[in-house]
């Protein structure tokens, strides 16, 4: 898993493999080696340096500087310019790096680079531009056997840690009748999403009854019985077979008719299901946070 081709780095950068080569001959920016059949693959340590000369490249240096550097010189420069409040750091500097320090458990500068963007960008932002797209980059390697599993539940589980930070930090919600019950169906495990749904709704002073991932239905339909609950959200990650979600979606339309269903998933997954009018489809932040506004 430690072995990369030139397309593993395009997909890792975002840099194409033919400007990958170029650099390599201009400026000697990567060393490959090369298999019996003369094809480039490269290791974990080349991935890192190419991330960090992009993260730079990104702050408006000149790639052809960058790529003669030393690794130990990318270091330092990229210290200083993280650390200087006055420096505009994109979105793009942040994911790079945050996935550069999973590929080698390095807790200490991931929690620094998390806690700078939350100063700079607010956790909104950080969500949408930066935890988000570094998810989806890391679960697409993983599904490529490209990322160890114990990196991707490396970078999940700081995550996690950081949201349930910020809803502790929250004020309690005072006299609302709103409450929200949140889970995750059973056989999903992907909680990011559904965590900073908690976030959302507790800042805007809504109560939330928390389940988490893994639920059965008969757990569920008892939690609703239990509380009087109307208003559910879950998310709709992973893949299942057509027959058994609509066979979900049924059991979901019979039992709990009398609840709203927010559900958060991709545009389209569920064109054809026939949901009823109780379902609610979020496919995004800013629709999820203008329905909290018109109090839908």
């Amino acid at each position: 898993m430690d072995l990369f081709s030139i397309s593993d780095l395009q997909s890792f950068s975002g840099i194409k493999a033919h400007t990958i080569r170029m650099w390599e001959q201009r400026y000697n920016a990567l060393q490959p080696s090369r298999s019996e059949g003369n094809t480039r693959y490269y290791n974990g340590k080349q991935l890192k340096r190419l991330l960090n000369i992009v993260s730079l490249m990104n702050e408006n240096h000149k790639v052809s500087q960058l790529c003669l550097m030393p690794d130990e010189k990318l270091l330092a420069l990229m210290k200083d310019e993280f650390e200087s409040p006055e420096t505009k750091i994109s979105y793009n500097y942040f994911i790079a790096q945050l996935i550069s320090a999973a590929l080698c458990y390095n807790e200490v500068y991931f929690d620094k680079l998390f806690s700078n963007s939350i100063l700079r960008y607010g956790i909104k932002n950080v969500y949408i531009h930066i935890i988000h797209p570094a998810l989806v980059k890391m679960g697409l390697w993983w599904s490529k056997d490209k990322l160890h599993p114990a990196q991707e539940h490396f970078v999940v589980n700081i995550f996690r840690q950081k949201l349930y930070a910020a809803v502790d930090a929250l004020p309690p919600p005072s006299g609302t009748n709103d409450t929200w019950l949140l889970f995750l169906p059973e056989n999903e495990f992907h909680e990011i999403g559904l965590l900073f749904s908690n976030f959302l709704l507790r800042q805007a002073g809504k109560k939330v009854i928390y389940l988490g991932e893994n639920i059965p239905l008969d757990s569920l339909k008892l939690a609703v019985k239990e509380t009087g609950v109307k208003k559910l959200l879950f998310f709709f990650v992973r893949k299942n077979n057509r027959q058994d979600e609509e066979a979900f979606f049924s059991i979901l339309k019979k039992d709990f008719s009398n609840c709203k269903i927010y559900i958060a998933c991709e545009t389209g997954r569920l064109d054809g299901i026939g949901l009823g009018k109780n379902f609610i489809q979020l496919h995004s932040v800013v629709s999820f946070e203008k329905l909290l506004e018109t109090g839908v």
